[in-house]
């Protein structure tokens, strides 16, 4: 049985644009459709992140070329009656941003997002319509050296990511949760065969007919429900912080801070 709402996959990698990829963008649509979604947002790594892309292109042709993942399943998309939203994921080296609501024609005109920090990229995406959502802000690897949180260059986070072990989005869920920071869900998927255990995803009230609906639900905070594991919520007893941690504030100036600072009002 279907469950109640418009279930859609807003974190996805091709393997057309995103290095780390094993699926490509059309090979999604029939897996996602027999799980019983009704949507997707591609959201592969861009120019700073693991992008499949040759750097050294020309800017527009570089954008032309990581298009192509989302317009193969977009493609596909169409053909089955399935929808399929376009977005990106950036890198700056230990936090990463899902950047939601701007198009090919956006970025080609808009390369200055490159030299971009956080905080001007978040106002920049906000100045041409769209919403930015901190992907996995508690992600530790052996490729991070310290975890970064940015509550104020967001406009959501995601709280709950299928690539992270439970006690990495415990930590985002109560950090939401304490600050009224509205959470999504996501199941950063680079493989269509992780679907079968993936328990994420977001379920809408109303069916999105577009980009600008969800990043319209996004910052208004309304009228979907994250998908987010009984084990991903737990109490925040339940989850060590292992790196160094810096919060950034209004001024997008970094703070060190320690368990007790994030989880305690301090």
């Amino acid at each position: 049985m279907k469950m109640q709402g418009y279930k859609y996959e807003v974190h996805l990698h091709t393997a057309q644009s995103s290095k780390c990829g094993f699926t490509p963008g059309q090979e999604y649509i029939e897996k996602f459709k027999a799980a019983g979604y009704d949507g997707i947002i591609v959201t592969d790594h861009f120019y700073h992140g693991n992008t499949a892309i040759d750097r050294d292109l020309p800017w527009a042709r570089f954008v032309e070329e990581f298009c192509k993942g989302y317009e193969a399943a977009k493609e596909e998309g169409d053909r089955q009656g399935f929808k399929v939203f376009f977005g990106w994921e950036e890198n700056y080296r230990n936090d990463e941003y899902l950047i939601y609501g701007l198009d090919k024609e956006w970025l080609i005109k808009h390369g200055e997002i490159l030299h971009a920090n956080q905080q001007e990229m978040f106002e920049m995406v906000h100045e041409g319509g769209g919403a930015v959502v901190q992907a996995h802000p508690f992600r530790e690897r052996d490729y991070i050296r310290n975890v970064n949180v940015h509550p104020f260059q967001c406009d959501a986070m995601e709280a709950s990511n299928f690539g992270n072990p439970p006690e990495q989005d415990i930590l985002a869920y109560n950090f939401c949760s304490d600050r009224g920071i509205t959470m999504t869900s996501g199941t950063d998927i680079h493989n269509k065969v992780v679907l079968d255990a993936a328990t994420t995803g977001m379920v809408f009230e109303k069916p999105l007919e577009s980009i600008n609906d969800y990043v319209a639900a996004i910052k208004s905070g309304k009228g979907f429900t994250p998908l987010i594991a009984p084990e991903r919520r737990g109490p925040i007893e339940s989850a060590t912080m292992h790196l160094p941690t810096y919060l950034y504030d209004e001024n997008n100036e970094p703070h060190l801070v320690t368990k007790e600072d994030l989880f305690h009002g301090k």
